[in-house]
């Protein structure tokens, strides 16, 4: 592996998941300020190393499979932490986490075959809404006197603005699951043709 600058921070943005899920869930006042800004730290790891990787020609694919990842594991951590908090149900959580976890499978067999599944637009799109989304919570969240958004404590808990929210990330989500099975099908025949042949 080529440990060159983007990998680098693609390695930070790793390491950086587990503070912010200990000072998110710290009770001592502040701590949730901090982790607003270790996430934002994180998320800024991701912009400026796909930039770093483009225009100094550095892309790897090391990277082409550690950077999606990276980023999966910074959101759905944030995600996770979200639902056992209370501002999201469990069940949308489970959706974005059960995607990822079948989207990367299958970008693991693509590099295994040497035909590396490169990131959608559209699935950029998604994380960015997804990365977006954690960010306005925990904006909201660290700001005084502001009406609670907690699923426990609301009235009609799918009318809250997060709820609503976290239904579309969850939709796009989805559609960009589709999409990545219908344009790497390809690759979807040629796992399955082995998985035949290993048990006949």
């Amino acid at each position: 592996m080529k440990i060159n600058i983007p990998n680098q921070l693609t390695l930070i943005r790793i390491l950086l998941t587990p503070l912010f899920l200990i000072l998110f869930i710290q009770e001592p006042s502040g701590s949730k300020v901090w982790a607003g800004i270790i996430f934002f730290v994180a998320a800024f790891t991701d912009w400026y190393d796909g930039y770093y990787a483009r225009r100094f020609q550095s892309v790897t694919r090391w990277g082409q499979f550690m950077d999606p990842l990276a980023d999966k594991i910074l959101v759905s951590s944030a995600l996770i932490v979200f639902a056992y908090s209370r501002y999201v149900y469990w069940w949308m959580i489970v959706i974005i986490i059960g995607r990822d976890a079948i989207i990367t499978s299958l970008r693991s067999f693509a590099l295994q075959i040497g035909k590396p599944i490169i990131t959608s637009m559209f699935a950029k799109w998604k994380t960015f809404l997804q990365m977006g989304f954690v960010f306005a919570l925990l904006i909201y969240i660290n700001i005084p006197n502001l009406p609670d958004v907690s699923l426990d404590q609301a009235a009609q808990p799918w009318f809250l603005w997060t709820t609503i929210t976290m239904s579309v990330v969850v939709l796009l989500t989805f559609i960009s699951g589709v999409q990545y099975f219908i344009s790497n099908w390809s690759h979807l025949v040629e796992l399955g043709r082995r998985i035949v042949k290993l048990f006949t």
